[in-house]
C-alpha cells in the first residue's frame, strides 16, 4: 500500500515500538514524514530478540520521519508521564496513540502463576488504559486524533477462553478500552479503534514462542498490519471510530487485492496459521468450541498404535532432551483411547498413560492424529482450526512441530 502523505507532521506515540508490528507501523508512518515517539523498554540489546529503541529510531529517521526514543515500561506511570512530556516539548503535541505493547502466556489457570498474570494485565489492559489516559489531554487539541489498540474483536465463544483464560482476559481488556473510550471521546473528535491480524504475524517473539519451523512459512509479515494501521490512521475521525478491524479486511477496503506480497515466505503455497479470536476462520463442518464430533475410521486403532510403536523405536535421548516434555494423546472414537510420548527422560512412547505427569494433553480424531504425525497437519494449525484440543501447557504442546520433524527425518 502506497503512502499518501496524510500523516506528515503528525506526532504518533507508539508503545512497544522497538521491534515487530510496532516498529513496522512506525516506519510506515515515518515515510509520510510523521514524528514518531517510540515508547518501549528495550534500551539494551535483548539476548534473544533483535532491536532496541535506538536502532528502531535510526530506521524511522532513515525512512523520512523524526523520532524520539523513550525508555518506557508501560507498567510505570512515571515513565509514561516523562515520555509524554518529552514528546510534547519536542514536537508540540500528540496526535495519535498506538497501544501495541503486549505480553502473552498461553497457559491454563493452574499453569499461570500470578506473576505472569499480573504482567499480562498490567501491560495489556492497565498499560493501554494508562497510556491513553495520559495522552487524551493532548489528543483533544489535535485536529486528527486517533487511538489505535492492537487488540482483537470481543468474542465470547468459550473456545478462546478455555486454554488461556488469563491471556484472553488481558487482551480483551484492551478491546474493552476501545468499546468504552470510542463512545466517551467521540465528543472530542478522538477516534478509538482496534486492529487485529487475520493470520499469525512473523516476528522473533513468535519464533521464540512456537519455534522457527512452526511459524516462518505459515505467517505473514508485520507490514500487513502496518499498512492496515496506516490506512485506519489516515481515515477521518467521523467515519472511523469504535470499530474492531482485521488487517486484510481493511486493506481490501482500500483496494489492495494482492495479499501474497505480505507472505513471510513468498514461495509457500499452503495454508497460513490463523490468529486467535476470529471465529470466521474456524471450519464449518460440525466443529464446536474447539471440539470435534466422533468419526469412525476403519483400521484407525491399528494405525495409531503402529504410529506410537514406530515413534518409540526411533526416540533417542537427543530427541527427548530437545523437547523435555510429556504428552498424553486422547484419540476420540466410540471409546476414547490414550497414547503417550514421554520426553522427560530418555524418550518413551506407547499405548496407555505415561508414568510422568503430562505437560500437555492433546485430544483429536484418529484421522487428524494420523495427519499430524504424517506431516500433513501442523499442531498449531490444528489447534487454531479446532481440530485439536489442548489441555495443560499450550507452549509445550507447540513444541510438537520440532518433534514431528525430527521423527519424520528418522523414518
Amino acid at each position: 500500500m502506497l503512502n499518501t502523505g496524510k500523516l506528515s507532521g503528525l506526532t504518533i506515540f507508539i508503545t512497544g515500538g522497538s521491534r515487530g508490528i510496532g516498529k513496522a507501523i512506525a516506519i510506515k508512518a515515518a515515510r509520510d514524514g510523521a514524528n514518531i515517539v517510540i515508547a518501549a523498554k528495550t534500551a539494551e540489546p535483548h539476548p534473544k530478540l533483535p532491536g532496541t529503541i535506538y536502532t528502531a529510531a535510526k530506521e524511522v529517521e532513515e525512512a523520512g520521519g523524526k523520532c524520539l526514543p523513550c525508555v518506557v515500561d508501560v507498567r510505570e506511570e512515571g515513565q509514561i508521564v516523562d515520555a509524554v512530556n518529552k514528546a510534547v516539548n519536542k514536537f508540540g503535541g500528540i496526535d495519535i496513540v498506538v497501544n501495541n505493547a503486549s505480553a502473552i502466556s498461553l497457559t491454563g489457570t493452574l499453569e499461570t502463576d500470578m506473576k505472569r498474570y499480573d504482567l499480562m494485565h498490567n501491560i495489556n489492559t492497565r498499560g493501554t488504559f494508562l497510556v491513553s489516559k495520559l495522552c487524551i489531554p493532548y489528543l483533544k487539541k489535535s485536529k486528527h486524533a486517533h487511538i489505535l489498540n492492537l487488540s482483537p474483536p470481543l468474542n465470547l465463544n468459550p473456545v478462546w477462553f478455555q486454554n488461556h483464560v488469563a491471556y484472553t482476559m488481558a487482551k480483551y481488556g484492551m478491546s474493552m478500552c476501545v468499546l468504552g473510550m470510542s463512545q466517551e471521546l467521540k465528543q472530542y473528535n478522538i477516534a478509538v479503534n482496534a486492529l487485529w491480524p487475520r493470520t499469525a504475524i512473523y516476528s522473533a517473539a513468535l519464533e521464540m514462542l512456537s519455534g522457527p519451523d512452526s511459524s516462518r512459512q505459515v505467517s505473514r509479515k508485520p507490514e500487513i498490519v502496518a499498512d492496515a494501521a496506516y490506512a485506519i490512521l489516515c481515515r477521518s475521525v467521523e467515519r472511523c471510530t469504535g470499530q474492531f478491524l482485521v488487517d486484510d479486511d481493511v486493506l481490501r477496503e482500500e483496494g489492495v487485492t494482492d495479499m501474497e506480497q505480505y507472505l513471510n515466505d513468498p514461495n509457500y503455497k499452503g495454508d497460513l496459521m490463523p490468529d486467535f479470536f476470529l471465529d470466521g476462520i474456524l471450519p464449518h463442518d460440525g466443529f464446536t468450541q474447539g471440539q470435534v464430533q466422533s468419526k469412525k475410521t476403519n483400521g484407525a486403532e491399528d494405525t495409531i498404535e503402529k504410529i506410537f510403536t514406530k515413534i518409540n523405536t526411533h526416540l533417542t535421548p537427543e530427541v527427548a532432551k530437545g523437547t523435555n516434555a510429556c504428552f498424553l494423546f486422547v484419540v476420540k472414537g466410540d471409546e476414547d483411547r490414550t497414547y503417550y510420548v514421554d520426553l522427560t527422560g530418555n524418550g518413551e512412547a506407547g499405548k496407555g498413560k505415561p508414568s510422568t505427569k503430562p505437560d500437555a494433553t492433546l485430544t483429536m480424531e484418529a484421522d487428524k492424529l494420523e495427519e499430524l504425525f504424517d506431516g500433513k497437519l501442523k499442531a498449531a494449525d490444528a489447534y487454531m482450526s479446532g481440530k485439536l484440543k489442548i489441555g495443560g501447557s499450550l507452549m509445550k504442546a507447540m513444541k510438537l512441530e520440532k518433534l514431528m520433524k525430527l521423527l519424520k527425518a528418522k523414518y
